[in-house]
């Protein structure tokens, strides 16, 4: 296997694997480095990836990595352990497991984790009946009985928004600010209940989310919760390439982390892009791999860059011997 690449791909969901094989077609030597622990994991489907509609996560993955092979992409399970710059622009990169390789550039797609919550039942109904995206669920639950349980001041932006995929929709404030009194007037115009008080846990029968149990006992029955989980970026190889993630707003309210780059993916340290929820964390599957396309892109366009100014290098280097 190649110790030396082009690309090394740090993350092999959707943006990592597009990336790659944009990298791939366009004659790159190409590592894709992957630990497995993709954030839609525990969903069932992948939805709104025009084509590619209501396929499963690890299904998806799987036909991108061959796509990746059959142009002369590598793709390894595994976690990067250490990565420094060379003196040459380059990088080092260590895997667990002891091998280590170079790369010209990074492209890092290592997604972000969901910070849910400490709500029992809420981890374990995580992308089965506790969702957070409509666009990614509301279809499958429309009309349903669902709540929205409130942890801040979107509360009310997704109860309205969540509204939209069902009549029966009750928003639990929990522990977010009590709605204005413009607020409460456009929930009360859209039929939205309001249960005050703290919610105690979710109530599941077999498996089945039957109802949110408050801290009195009562138990009201819902089949989807609603969540705003905060979005995290995973800080070890961005904090040792010098990266650091900074605050995601929405509105006025912190919903996570992310790390700054350009509209292609660049970051502030020349050589490393970043492409998906690292770069966005409202990005869904079919945006990240655009954004693995786009990273990749410019990437191959800062590789040819470099390979003209080493040529004109060496034609100087010729005329001048001549």
């Amino acid at each position: 296997m190649e110790t030396r690449y082009d690309v090394v791909v740090v993350g092999g969901g959707a943006a990592g694997l597009s990336g790659a094989l944009t990298l791939a077609r366009a004659g790159r030597s190409v590592l894709v480095i992957d630990a497995g622990e993709p954030r839609n994991a525990p969903a069932s489907h992948v939805h709104n990836y025009l084509g590619r509609e209501g396929t499963p996560p690890a299904e998806l993955y799987a036909i991108g990595r061959a796509e990746v092979a059959g142009y002369g992409g590598e793709a390894v399970t595994g976690r990067v352990t250490a990565a420094s710059r060379r003196d040459d622009g380059g990088f080092d990169v260590r895997l667990d497991g002891g091998r280590a390789v170079t790369a010209r550039r990074l492209l890092v797609t290592t997604g972000v984790v969901d910070e849910l919550p400490d709500v029992p039942g809420v981890a374990e109904r995580w992308g089965r009946d506790v969702l957070h995206c409509p666009y990614c669920h509301g279809h499958e639950v429309r009309n349903q009985p669902i709540g929205v349980l409130g942890t801040n001041g979107l509360a009310v932006h997704a109860a309205l928004l969540w509204r939209h995929w069902t009549a029966d929709l009750t928003l639990f404030r929990h522990t977010a600010p009590a709605p204005t009194a413009e607020e409460a007037e456009q929930l009360a115009a859209r039929g939205v209940t309001v249960i005050d008080g703290i919610v105690a846990g979710l109530e599941v029968q077999g498996d089945r989310l039957t109802g949110v149990r408050m801290t009195d006992g009562t138990v009201v029955p819902r089949t989807a919760v609603v969540v705003f989980s905060r979005v995290a970026v995973r800080p070890g190889l961005l904090t040792a390439l010098g990266i650091e993630p900074v605050p995601q707003l929405m509105g006025d309210v912190v919903v996570g982390t992310t790390v700054p780059s350009d509209a292609m993916g660049a970051t502030a340290v020349p050589g490393v892009w970043v492409a998906g929820n690292v770069a966005d964390p409202r990005s869904q599957v079919i945006s990240a791999a655009a954004g693995g396309l786009n990273a990749a892109a410019a990437i191959n366009a800062d590789l040819i860059a470099e390979d003209t100014r080493h040529a004109v290098d060496a034609h100087r280097a010729r005329l001048a011997v001549a």
